[in-house]
């Protein structure tokens, strides 16, 4: 093992004296280095356009050429969106907006910010899967009009599709286009003002997040400033693991409204709630129980082994499509029956999905469009976006207004501060 660990410094060392020793020797014979240069370069370029070969493989390797090129260039191109995002970065109208003229017209609301994992324009306007889903919107949107809650939805256009749904998240909270991993490890050790930490600015909201997908330490919730998180370490289910979903949906609400919403005498809560059940490879998947029956989550065992084998779903193309709008289904009926059960005059929600899912089911030349709704009781939230042109109900149609997703938190903030004449509401313990 030392001989290994010594051959493999010594080959580090080697490599740059040698490096060294060349680019010496090269600059105290300048004139015959630039001709043996000229030389070899015409060398390269006879074998390379006769396809020279010495024992059955090539002399001048195009792959290798290729492959440096195409590095050099992604170098040059990761350095250039480097200081094309610290401009961007750099311009923020909210940053030292005072907290007392923050989100003014939500005090004393309850405001839950929730990601629907893959849910796409797709799931909406795909002719294999409209119906269905369409179906459930249009129910939804009954069921929560009986319910006393009205309701707007657009599009948002995701930085990405088919997975990297941080990427999304940050992009919707920060207000910053975060398309790539560069992009979103320089916005993470940032102070960039997130709607999460608009809302603990003001100190009039407890702030949490409830991320059933986070399976260990996430040193990114520092960032968003949320005061508590609850991973799916932290949510009390016991039941079976749904494939990559590790906590059903409908078990994540039920674990939010036990451990925050449902507290006596609480303050005004903004929640970040993450939903995973339509995660990729959508089997098995979780159906809908009795709030009550939930418990632990052991209620699910026989759901999970009824549940469809995800590698036979993968073979068959049209099989796949079709759980994957199940899951969708899924996931919209959970939330839509908790705010029919658990919502209040107080509660306003925002629910939207993170990005499309793969091309597997959207085809390739899926847009990267996602649907977004706020619901909510008190006309007075509703009436503040009524310049943004939104349709009424949970479905956005063909027609909706459609945003970059990172012009959202601008745009949120804007609706929800100080309106002309008006002062900043309290908002008291609940």
């Amino acid at each position: 093992v030392l001989g290994v660990v010594l051959a493999a410094l010594a080959v580090l060392v080697l490599s740059a004296l040698a490096a060294v020793r060349i680019g010496t020797t090269v600059a105290r014979h300048r004139t015959t280095a630039i001709r043996t240069l000229s030389v070899l370069t015409v060398v390269w370029v006879v074998c390379s356009v006769s396809g020279l070969q010495v024992a059955g493989a090539p002399v001048v390797s195009l792959g290798a050429a290729e492959f440096m090129t195409s590095r050099v260039q992604m170098v040059r191109e990761g350095l250039k969106d480097k200081q094309e995002f610290a401009k961007e970065a750099a311009v923020d109208d909210f940053r030292d907006t005072p907290a007392d003229q923050l989100l003014t017209g939500l005090r004393g609301k309850d405001v839950l910010f929730v990601f629907i994992e893959s849910y796409g324009r797709s799931a909406i306007e795909d002719p294999a899967m409209a119906p269905q889903v369409g179906k459930v919107l249009a129910e939804g949107t009954s069921r929560l009009r009986a319910a006393g809650f009205a309701s707007r939805s657009g599009w948002l256009t995701s930085p990405t599709a088919g997975g990297s749904s941080w990427l999304a998240h940050s992009t919707f909270m920060s207000g910053l286009w975060i398309k790539n991993q560069q992009r979103y490890r320089t916005l993470t050790s940032s102070d960039r003002l997130t709607l999460t930490r608009a809302f603990g600015r003001t100190k009039a909201w407890r702030t949490v997040g409830i991320v059933p997908g986070v399976t260990r330490a996430w040193p990114e919730s520092k960032f968003y400033g949320l005061q508590n998180v609850y991973d799916s370490r932290e949510l009390g289910y016991k039941g079976p693991k749904f494939s990559w979903s590790r906590v059903p949906d409908q078990f994540t609400l039920s674990a939010f409204e036990r451990l925050e919403h449902g507290k006596p005498d609480r303050e005004p809560l903004m929640a970040e709630i993450v939903l995973t059940s339509s995660h990729t490879p959508w089997a098995p998947l979780p159906r809908m129980v009795g709030w009550d029956e939930l418990g632990d989550g052991s209620v699910y065992r026989p759901i999970h082994l009824a549940g469809k084998d995800p590698k036979e779903v993968w073979k068959d193309p049209a099989q796949l499509r079709n759980e994957y709008r199940r899951s969708i289904e899924y996931s919209l009926n959970s939330l839509i029956s908790y705010i029919e059960k658990y919502g209040d005059d107080d509660t306003v929600l925002v629910f939207l999905g993170d990005h499309q899912p793969s091309p597997n089911v959207t085809g390739a030349k899926a847009s990267r469009d996602v649907p977004i709704s706020i619901v909510a009781r008190d006309k007075a939230v509703l009436d503040r976006i009524s310049g943004w042109s939104w349709q009424e109900g949970i479905k956005p149609g063909p027609d909706a207004p459609v945003w970059r997703m990172d012009t959202f938190r601008d745009r949120f903030l804007t609706a929800y501060g100080p309106q002309p004449g008006a002062a900043a509401p309290s908002s008291p313990p609940r």
